[in-house]
């Protein structure tokens, strides 16, 4: 072997070498980061003013100078709330019932003149009551009737939403809300039962989640309807443990597929045993509009066969950015300074409160050039990396998927990430946390629709107790055809 080839192969070696390592610091970079780094995306620069990379080495310069950056600035408009000018601590609602205690001074000398009080309010706190509803039923026997002929009234039993079952409404809409909002598993809220004095067996009560998630089914369905007939959602999916008959000792992973309609406010979790595109191809199968996605690849094949319009996340392009940072800060901070600038335009757009026609205006004349020469930027930058280096695939992610990340600038009503969405899934990972595992597919189906009624409960500030507690009074006598009043969106409205 010559002494050039050696030469070679010595060269290959230390490359290798050399990218092995800067994989292994990176990922030693993202463990540290994951156990005890701060849990924000924004990013943040070490000097707000510096947005253009300032390094006296010759490579460095030649990446500053693909992309002149300019500072956009922008006025910031914050509306401050008179009550809060006069006093920045939280205030005690009005609509708490108050209950008074009158205290004296230990001693008043006579003859003393009583001027006014001086009040103190604190918050206090006693257990919620569980208490028993007895419906006595009035027996008449009508006037005409005698000895062999007898004709009996009885007041009518009111509807209640489990036939034969022990518990009302309002006990069915606490062990739902708890279950789902407050991530407690049945075995501790029975557990919670108990320590009032109140057992119940771990069956009553899980047979009664389940009859409670049949009867609001169609409510769920008219919920899918609605989201559907949007012409904008944002997706993602999420992970979740099924018990499965078939699987012993072991358990299934299935997934929870959400979409969410972001401009009204509304939000469908649909269970599905797996990840393939089955399960997106059936639900969005009627769906006609544009779709925002995290870029996994199930979603391609949908919006080909379908009328959809696929757009990307920006705040995923960024997160691979901030890992590569590590790796190479001064490409990587750029490109999130650059960012952030657009982050900046989008939370002054917020604060002048611009509809969508403004909105999009702002950003094609703001957002739009600082992204095309971005992307341009990138791409210049791609050939000068190695593609497996962690700025490389940073850089290949957002080159591949530019048009459509950058898609939302020409419509206001579009988000520029899918945070909204990942805020509404992670209810799941609270939760899967606490309760483990679904008992079953079916159980996992009706978690999912729970999931997306409480979770539209939330997202327009309704106490899912107070709606569900209504809701569970009224369904077993409501026409099926005006089924959609009962959805939290539009209940609240005649709550008013």
């Amino acid at each position: 072997m010559s002494t050039s080839a050696k030469d070679n192969d010595y060269k290959q070696l230390y490359e290798s070498a050399i990218n092995k390592v800067e994989q292994l610091q990176h990922e030693l970079n993202q463990l540290k980061k994951m156990i005890f780094g701060v849990r924000q995306e924004r990013f943040i620069p070490a000097d707000k003013n510096q947005l253009a990379l300032d390094i006296p080495t010759e490579q460095s310069a030649a990446v500053c100078n693909v992309l002149d950056a300019k500072k956009v600035t922008y006025v910031k408009v914050v509306k401050q709330d008179a009550t809060q000018a006069r006093d920045s601590r939280h205030t005690i609602p009005s609509h708490l019932r108050r209950e008074d205690v009158i205290i004296d001074p230990d001693h008043i000398p006579a003859g003393s003149k009583h001027i006014g009080t001086t009040e103190t309010e604190v918050l206090e706190y006693k257990p919620a009551e569980i208490y028993v509803v007895r419906y006595i039923r009035n027996k008449y026997l009508l006037p005409s009737a005698n000895e062999t002929s007898s004709k009996i009234i009885v007041g009518p039993l009111p509807t209640l939403p489990v036939a034969k079952s022990m518990m009302g409404p309002g006990l069915l809409a606490q062990l739902v809300v708890e279950k789902i909002c407050d991530h407690l598993p049945v075995h501790r809220q029975q557990q919670r039962l108990e320590r009032d004095g109140i057992k119940l067996p771990y069956s009553t009560l899980s047979d009664g989640f389940a009859k409670t998630a049949a009867l609001i089914t169609p409510i769920y369905r008219a919920l899918v309807t609605e989201v559907l007939n949007a012409d904008y959602l944002q997706a993602d999916e999420t992970s979740v443990p099924v018990l499965d008959k078939d699987k012993k000792g072991s358990t299934h992973r299935g997934y929870y597929w959400l979409y969410q309609d972001s401009i009204n406010k509304l939000l469908v979790f649909d269970y599905q045993p797996g990840r393939g595109r089955e399960g997106p191809a059936e639900m969005l199968k009627d769906f006609y509009g544009t779709l925002q996605t995290d870029a996994y690849s199930a979603y391609n094949s949908i919006v080909d066969t379908n009328n959809i319009t696929l757009i990307h996340c920006l705040a995923h392009a960024r997160r691979y950015l901030s890992d590569a940072i590590y790796s190479d800060r001064e490409r990587a901070e750029y490109v999130l300074e650059q960012l952030q600038l657009v982050y900046q335009i989008e939370r002054d757009s917020r604060a002048l409160n611009h509809d969508n026609e403004k909105r999009a205006a702002s950003r094609q004349k703001h957002s739009l050039p600082i992204l095309k020469k971005l992307g341009s930027w990138m791409e210049d930058q791609y050939k000068q990396v190695l593609p497996q280096s962690p700025i490389g695939k940073a850089l290949a992610y957002s080159i591949k998927r530019w048009d459509k990340l950058c898609a939302f600038v020409y419509d206001g009503k579009l988000h520029p990430d899918n945070n909204a969405a990942e805020r509404s899934i992670r209810a799941t990972f609270i939760g899967r946390k606490n309760y483990l595992f679904a008992g079953s597919h079916e159980s996992a189906k009706r978690i999912a629709m729970l999931y997306s009624l409480i979770g539209t409960c939330k997202l327009h500030n309704i106490n899912p107790s107070l709606w569900l507690k209504d809701v569970l009074m009224v369904i077993n006598d409501h026409p099926i055809n005006r089924i959609k009043e009962l959805l939290p969106h539009i209940w609240i409205t005649k709550q008013k």
